[in-house]
């Protein structure tokens, strides 16, 4: 037998031992696709009325011969069904929202003692003075539990009794980049991937008609300056690159070309994309490509979207009076905007929603854009929390506020008034719902809030907590790459339990 002969029926035998499962019980990948999207393209069209979309194949056709690509978890039941991460990108510092330090301010002017920063590394006061900085706000005690959080946070504050404080908090990185690239992918190597992609690839969507994982980006009109984020940052890494987030516009098109050209009808595109998907399904009996898998699911969704997104952006059907609790001004890209779609997005089954502020980063004139980003937030933020609690929904959603890393207790001092440098080694943020206790506050840091001496919290196990919360063992969410498995807590991370109700 040739060698010609040999590889055509090697060939063969492959597609034919694809056909096969492709069509033994419907379809193995079917299944999955079927899970992952909510349901299958046909029935999630015709259930919204959109007859035009029986032109597109259905998931057990469309997927024939597809592997499964999800792990479909969770390893027991679930406590939180989906995570809505507000991202404060900048870093906010923890002595103006969530840490009080009476000896920081008793110091106030005076040098910081250099047991305290011998050795540490620093961002942008290196050879400077180093001299501690009171906080700058007062702080109150609210709600029965007697939370203390900054006077500039009083709606935050309002909602105290739903809220965990973490105090001790640290990472890896000082600097914006590398810090974000830890808190969304659990180190600081590019293209590993995000929480959000981790979290789809382990449990899937409930989300028939949209992604999995939605990100929305706001800014402050007048904050000092926008935070740089990456696209990457929610990206899908080594995974399939249908789990990676979709960053949707909050004001203009929500997604690029999400609209029709003139002259494209909705029934005749979805006849193409049916064909595309039956052509593309076949090339995958053979190959059996998570990235043609992908294709086929990603066109279906976006066939969906183009009907769906417009609805989910439209906040015309809301009540004046949710409108008013947000502060939502219509779609003007607000964070308070964003914070209502992401409730919208949390009814229809989102199973990750990532939202960004992006003013946080005050080097100087820290008094001063840290009340204009506590105007846009405090509100939106205690707006989503009760929201979500009167519809029933915030036992099983958990939301995490916070940013990057913090600010030092050293006054760096700039042209336009006294800011604070970067800080990895202490920093708080809050957890609630989805399986949190209320009312609390975990961890301490020293009296100067330079370190987090008490009950210590990394990245990773602010990763590992979240996973638990969603019924997945951190340990056992993995992907085989390059010959080493990989997880988002890395080789670290342990479930801090004294937080969980």
């Amino acid at each position: 037998m040739t060698t010609q002969s040999q590889n055509l029926d090697g060939l063969f035998s492959h597609v034919t031992r694809r056909a096969f499962l492709g069509r033994t019980s419907l379809g193995l990948g079917a299944a999955s696709l079927a899970t992952l999207l909510g349901g299958n393209a046909i029935s999630a069209g015709e259930a919204a009325g959109d007859a035009a979309a029986t032109a597109l194949p259905s998931a057990q056709g469309a997927a024939r011969g597809i592997a499964p690509e999800f792990v479909g978890l969770p390893h027991w039941p679930a406590r939180a069904k989906r995570v809505i991460f507000l991202c404060m990108a900048g870093g906010p510092s923890h002595f103006e929202t969530f840490d009080p330090k009476p000896k920081l301010a008793a110091m106030h002017g005076q040098p910081i003692p250099e047991s305290f920063t011998a050795g540490q590394p620093i961002a942008q006061l290196q050879g400077q003075k180093l001299v501690c900085q009171a906080p700058l706000f007062a702080f109150k005690r609210f709600g029965r539990s007697g939370l203390e959080i900054s006077e500039e946070l009083p709606h935050i504050g309002s909602m105290a009794d739903e809220l965990c404080i973490v105090r001790s908090l640290h990472t890896d990185q000082i600097n914006h980049d590398p810090a974000h690239t830890v808190m969304n992918t659990g180190t600081s190597i590019s293209g590993r991937p995000s929480m959000g992609a981790w979290t789809v690839y382990g449990l899937g969507s409930e989300a028939a008609d949209y992604p999995g994982f939605v990100v929305l980006t706001s800014i402050s009109k007048d904050g000092r300056n926008p935070q740089p984020i990456a696209a990457r940052q929610w990206h899908s890494g080594f995974l399939p690159s249908r789990f990676q987030g979709v960053a949707f516009s909050s004001h203009g098109d929500p997604v690029h070309y999400l609209t029709n050209p003139p002259g494209i009808a909705r029934d005749g595109q979805g006849r193409l994309i049916g064909a595309i998907n039956r052509l593309d399904a076949l090339r995958n009996e053979a190959l059996a490509d998570p990235e043609i898998a992908t294709r086929i699911a990603q066109y279906e969704m976006a066939f969906r979207m183009q009907t769906s997104v417009p609805e989910l952006m439209d906040i015309a059907d809301e009540p004046q009076h949710v409108l008013d609790l947000y502060g939502a001004n219509g779609a003007d890209g607000s964070f308070a905007y964003n914070c209502l779609l992401a409730r919208r997005m949390a009814e229809r089954g989102v199973r990750f929603i990532q939202l960004y502020h992006r003013d946080w980063d005050h080097h100087n004139d820290l008094q001063k854009f840290f009340r204009i980003c506590a105007r846009d937030c405090d509100r939106a933020t205690a707006a989503l929390i009760a929201d979500l609690r009167q519809r029933g929904m915030l036992d099983d959603t958990l939301i995490v506020w916070g940013g990057e890393f913090g600010r030092t207790p050293m006054a760096q001092t700039n042209k336009g008034g006294v800011g604070r440098d970067h800080h990895m080694r202490a920093f708080s943020m809050f957890l609630t719902g989805g399986g949190i206790r209320g009312g609390m506050t975990f961890g301490e840091t020293d009296d100067l809030g330079y370190h987090a001496a008490v009950n210590p919290v990394h990245v990773h196990d602010l990763h590992a907590t979240m996973l638990h919360l969603l019924g997945v063992d951190h340990t056992r969410l993995v992907y085989r790459y390059q010959g080493r498995d990989f997880r988002l807590t890395d080789v670290a991370g342990e479930v801090v339990r004294p937080i969980l109700a």
